[in-house]
């Protein structure tokens, strides 16, 4: 099963960013996306920003993983 999970951008440098996901910093690639911005968020899958959502859809996926226990309760 794939699995892509919300993290919020940090900060951008060309076409990658540092991302943020549950407070763990991590590097993703933006190639994928069109004027991506500092403080959007991300889907995430395997290095690459794949499409941007709201913090209502982040909060809400983020939720739900919690709930399945797929992510920390942090």
């Amino acid at each position: 099963m794939c699995l892509s999970i919300p993290a919020k951008i940090q900060s951008i440098e060309g076409d990658m960013a540092k991302v943020s996901i549950g407070g763990t910093i991590v590097n993703a690639s933006l190639q994928l996306l069109d004027n991506p911005k500092i403080g959007e968020y991300v889907l995430l899958h395997s290095g690459f920003a794949i499409s941007k959502l709201s913090e209502e859809e982040a909060a809400e996926t983020i939720r739900l993983l919690r709930e399945l226990g797929e992510i920390d309760n942090e």
